[in-house]
Formats: structure tokens, C-alpha cells, sequence
């Protein structure tokens, strides 16, 4: 079916519904309407096809250094990012940053092309995988040090603050960097002068190798802000639709009263980096998972149950993202890599 007849077809089973409006649902909780819903599927697709692509090109050569794949965590960016008003809000997050970006809005291919430290990449592949950026889109890194992003959120937040703008930040950050001593400090700070930030803890059960139980006291780490005075609140990471939900309603208390933290209890199913064999855990616990709780597989079945797409549909959106996908990978390949003079080029900011 092509993308004009999907697009009617969305139209009639979009039926009362407005646009951004939500549709309840017998025995769910509400619904988004089908085109978001679509939307959603294509977010999370996108990053999937992407990261997996990103994979083979690492293992060929073409992408080297430190390499940390999205792959079973689409649902926690794709909920949020939908959530945000990109018009005025900002995303930071750590140095698992690709498909953040993604949801961000820029194009695969310079994500892609960075990856493969290319000229035409968006750091012009200076930044490689852990340090992406695209301020035009409202997307502030990528950081390589484990919780750095975090006061660089907070100081996000006080700047759509002090310029009065209606804007928040979106921090993202993992289970691991919540142990950080600089996360509190920050935490402090955005309480103290009730920053627009919202904290989301990407919970996807092992800081690399050392699962949560075995490092954290309290596990819960919607809780970490209470000391603070802080509140948070947990959400399945690995449904987008409870994800988007979530965030919308507690958006509101950001923008008008401050900082909240949002736990996403999600998973990867690769390693922590390229590098990383995950022994530490059975392969059948991440089938397990996968099988289960995958959330691309997941949104497929609600779509089809509720007649919001066939699997003809479903299964023609996934080749056009492919389709996105390889010449994403061809254009880094075909670019060129940086001159020399590059090493001497973005170093300061001329005044």
C-alpha cells in the first residue's frame, strides 16, 4: 500500500479524534491516535534499523572507538521526545546517544557519517559515537563522561529560566551515572531554584557489566530525588505509549513548579558497547525479554488488534526505514574523512 493510501486509510480509522487528542480504549489505558501511533512505530524502527546497521559497519572497520548501541531502549527516547515541544524544549543525554538524536529529528545519514568519522557528519566526524550534537534541533550531546550531561541539563534548564522561554530539559541519563556525586549537586541546584528539568533515568538493568541489585542500595530510582524534595515516578520503559502518557502529564509540573524524575525501567539487548561480550548475564534472559517485552513488537500487536494497520502496512514501513537505513550507510561511506586542518578548526569560539 502506498504512503498516500496509508495516510487515508489513518484518516478514517482516526475517526472523532483530534489531532494530539487521546482515544480511550476498552481494557487499555488511552490510546495516542493512529497517525502518532505510526509515528512511534517509525521513530523506534528508525533507530533500530539504524543501530543495527551501525553494528555491521563496526564490525567491518568502518566505525571504530567506543560504540554504544540503543537496541531494545527505543520506547524510552521515542516516548519522551514525542512528549517535548522541540520548538522551545532541549535534550541532553549521555554518550548512548543515537537514537535520541534520531527522535530529535536529524537526518540518519550525518548521524551515520559521524559514526564513521566522516567530514559530513554532524561533528564533523570529530565527535564520533559518544559526542553528537545538533543545537538547530534542540539536541545538546552526547556525553562521554558517565553523568556529565546531568548538570549540563540542569544549567539547560536554567537558561530557559532565566530567558523565560516555556522551555524544559529533558536529561536523560542511566542507572549507572545515578550514582554519580555530581548528579545530587545538580539535583540540588534545580530544586533550590525550581529549574524546568526533567530527569529520565534510562534503567536498563546493568551499569555495564554489574547489574542494578548488586551496586544500588535502593533500587528505586524514582526515589533518588527525595532527599531533594524531588519527586519522581516510574514507567515501563519498554511501551512507548506508557512512556508518551507519562511524560505529558508530568510536563506540566515541570514547566510550572520545578524538577522530576522519571525512572524508565527498560533493557538493552546488547552489550554495553561494541566491545562489551555480556557475559554476564544468560542469553536467555535477554530472548526472554525480547520475546515478551520488545517494544517495536509490542506496538505491532496493538496496531493490528485495533485495526489501526494490516501487516502489509506494517511490514512496508519497515522497508522504507531500511531503505533510509542503507543509504544512510552509503553516503558515510562515500564521504570523505576530515584534513588534517580540521584538528585545528571548532577549538575556541571567536567572540
Amino acid at each position: 500500500m502506498c504512503a498516500a493510501a496509508r495516510k487515508a486509510r489513518r484518516k478514517t480509522t482516526k475517526a472523532a479524534a483530534e489531532d494530539g487528542a487521546e482515544t480511550a480504549v476498552a481494557g487499555k489505558a488511552t490510546l495516542p491516535p493512529p497517525d502518532l501511533l505510526f509515528r512511534f512505530l517509525r521513530d523506534m524502527l528508525l533507530i533500530r534499523r539504524f543501530e543495527e546497521k551501525a553494528g555491521q559497519l563496526y564490525g567491518m572497520g568502518i566505525i571504530a572507538g567506543f560504540c554504544h548501541l540503543y537496541i531494545g531502549q527505543e520506547a524510552v527516547a521515542t516516548g519522551v521526545v514525542r512528549a517535548l515541544d522541540l520548538r522551545r524544549d532541549t535534550v541532553v543525554t549521555s554518550y548512548r546517544d543515537h537514537g535520541h538524536m534520531l527522535v530529535c529529528g536529524t537526518d540518519p545519514k550525518v548521524v551515520m557519517a559521524e559514526l564513521a568519522g566522516r567530514i559530513t557528519g554532524c561533528s564533523k566526524g570529530k565527535g564520533g559515537s559518544m559526542h553528537m550534537f545538533d543545537t538547530a534541533r534542540h539536541f545538546y550531546g552526547g556525553h562521554g563522561i558517565v553523568g556529565a550531561q546531568v548538570p549540563i541539563g540542569t544549567g539547560l534548564a536554567f537558561a530557559h529560566r532565566y530567558r523565560g522561554d516555556g522551555g524544559l530539559c529533558a536529561c536523560f541519563f542511566g542507572e549507572g551515572a545515578a550514582n554519580q556525586g555530581q548528579v545530587y549537586e545538580a539535583f540540588n541546584m534545580a530544586e533550590l531554584w525550581k529549574l524546568p528539568v526533567l530527569y529520565v533515568i534510562e534503567n536498563n538493568r546493568y551499569a555495564m557489566g554489574t547489574r542494578l541489585d548488586r551496586a544500588t542500595a535502593q533500587p528505586d530510582l524514582y526515589r533518588r530525588g527525595e532527599a531533594f524534595a524531588i519527586p519522581g515516578d516510574f514507567v515501563d520503559g519498554m511501551d512507548v505509549i506508557a512512556v508518551y502518557n507519562k511524560t505529558r502529564e508530568v510536563l506540566p509540573f515541570v514547566r510550572e513548579k520545578g524538577p522530576f524524575v522519571l525512572e524508565a525501567r527498560t533493557y538493552r539487548y546488547r552489550g554495553h558497547s561494541m566491545s562489551d561480550p555480556a557475559k554476564y548475564r544468560s542469553r536467555e534472559e535477554v530472548e526472554e525479554v525480547r520475546r515478551h517485552h520488545d517494544p517495536i513488537d509490542q506496538l505491532r500487536r496493538l496496531m493490528l488488534e485495533h485495526g489501526y494497520a494490516s501487516e502489509a502496512e506494517l511490514k512496508e514501513v519497515d522497508r522504507e526505514i531500511r531503505a533510509v537505513i542503507n543509504e544512510a550507510a552509503r553516503f558515510a561511506q562515500d564521504s570523505p574523512e576530515p584534513p588534517p586542518e580540521e584538528l585545528e578548526r571548532d577549538v575556541y569560539v571567536e567572540g
